[in-house]
């Protein structure tokens, strides 16, 4: 793919969109970047892209940035509905995601995970496997790294490892992993795809231009895997956390049974260290990838052993007199908000809340009146879920995390759980999912 002297417009400058920026512009493209924040706001961002004068311009944030433009890459998080991709659109530009330009440069075999929830944890634990394993690996994508940096470099790892989101799906279109998986769908970023199908549409693209060579890795307990499996190209294996199969891994008493090409392989239960049977799942996948890529039980069982999980996805943040507080800022949709209280069978106090992503938060009622003790909500979302689920457990209202977390901690007895699983973004108040974590360990450390 030629750049040199192509016009190109970069939508939205976060660490992506300035990943992006810097390839074009070493690639010889004329680079136009543009953000929704006022330029008085950019100076962080300025900073960064400072060296790039050759081939860089600022442009504003209206359709006149689209002008002579021959392609349009819009960072993650930009809606598609959003005004300039919209005008993009009618005008007939190209627009290519960031995972879609690297990949028409990149040279390794790559192993893509999607889904709602997991996607860290399985990417994170895929590449551990990798490395106990004596291969070269890069780990990219949404988990942090973007995919256009790596593409910059000598690319001499044996595999790549690409967390995938919806948003980066959107717009690709020969993106193209020799191992695809994807751990689940559960409604979330509906206000960002519009509805709930077209989301679960556009994660299930990850297969989209596999062939026979290649792998599709698949939940069996999801009700659209089987209409799924009958548009993939791909070979086929499953995982299952309830039923028995013959083509995949699935829980077998006190271990995880793995069939496939006339074999049958077990690995002892015991080696996952990391709480909940959703986290059992993102193994059982990784360990069908794991043994695609001729990584031998042993180490795998070892990588296992060895995992600790990702910061803020229900990690343990410290006890004080018998009360255990759990980190799952990560947790910022309803599924996530789901598996997080399957994994403790101690009463709850659990703090939700944050910026609203049309969450189908009426799905935890059961849960909730099963697990938790007592329910308090915070930040811009508050209202909206009160009205859904308030009143199901007791319910208090706050504006800011930190006066939630302090009424836990007067409500706490000895044996309780205080778990912050938001099930909403955390731009109300904070920069990100992490920022608010850290937020919350920091508070827990001067209770």
């Amino acid at each position: 793919m030629d750049l040199a002297g192509k016009r190109i417009l970069v939508i939205g400058l976060g660490k992506t969109g300035i990943a992006a920026a810097r390839f074009l512009v070493g690639q010889g493209a004329i680079v136009t970047v543009t953000d929704e924040k006022p330029l008085a706001e950019w100076e962080g961002t300025l900073r960064e892209i400072g060296d790039l004068h050759t081939n860089l311009k600022i442009g504003s944030y209206d359709s006149d940035s689209l002008s002579r433009t021959d392609m349009v890459i819009p960072s993650p998080g930009v809606l598609p509905f959003n005004p300039l991709l919209s005008e993009a659109v009618r005008r007939k530009i190209p627009i290519l995601s960031e995972i879609e330009l690297a990949f028409r440069f990149l040279k390794r075999p790559m192993i893509a995970i999607t889904g709602t929830n997991g996607k860290t944890t399985t990417t994170h634990l895929m590449g551990e496997i990798l490395k106990k394993s004596g291969k070269k690996v890069s780990v990219r994508g949404n988990i942090g790294d973007p995919l256009i940096g790596y593409v910059e470099g000598k690319q001499d790892e044996d595999y790549v490892v690409v967390e995938v989101s919806s948003f980066q799906l959107q717009w690709m279109q020969y993106f193209h992993p020799f191992i695809a998986i994807l751990l689940n769908t559960t409604r979330d970023h509906v206000n960002y795809h519009g509805t709930f199908e077209a989301y679960c549409r556009v994660k299930e693209r990850i297969f989209e231009n596999q062939t026979v060579g290649d792998l599709a890795i698949l939940n069996a307990d999801d009700p659209r895997s089987e209409s799924l499996s009958k548009r993939i190209a791909a070979r086929i294996r499953y995982f299952s956390s309830s039923s028995t199969l013959q083509n995949g891994i699935f829980l077998h008493g006190s271990s995880l049974s793995y069939c496939g090409d006339g074999k049958r392989e077990e690995y002892p239960l015991a080696m996952v260290k990391i709480p909940g049977k959703h986290n059992i799942e993102n193994i059982m996948a990784t360990v069908i990838a794991a043994r695609e890529c001729g990584c031998s039980p042993a180490d795998i069982i070892s990588a296992v052993l060895d995992f600790q999980g990702v910061p803020h996805r229900i990690e343990f943040a410290g006890e004080k007199n018998g009360v255990a507080f759990y980190d799952d800022s990560k947790g910022t949709n309803v599924g996530a908000v789901m598996r997080a209280l399957e994994t403790f069978p101690r009463p709850i106090i659990l703090l939700m809340g944050g910026r609203d992503k049309e969450g189908d938060f009426k799905t935890l009622i059961p849960p909730i009146k099963e697990k938790v003790k007592e329910l308090l909500l915070f930040g811009e979302a508050r209202e909206r879920i009160n009205t859904l689920i308030g009143g199901v457990v007791k319910t208090a209202q706050f504006a800011k995390l930190g006066e939630a977390i302090e009424m836990a901690w007067q409500h706490a007895s000895a044996g309780d759980v205080v778990l912050l699983s938001p099930g909403c973004a955390s731009f109300d108040e904070f920069s990100d999912y992490r920022a608010r974590g850290r937020f919350f360990k920091e508070a827990v450390r001067n209770i």
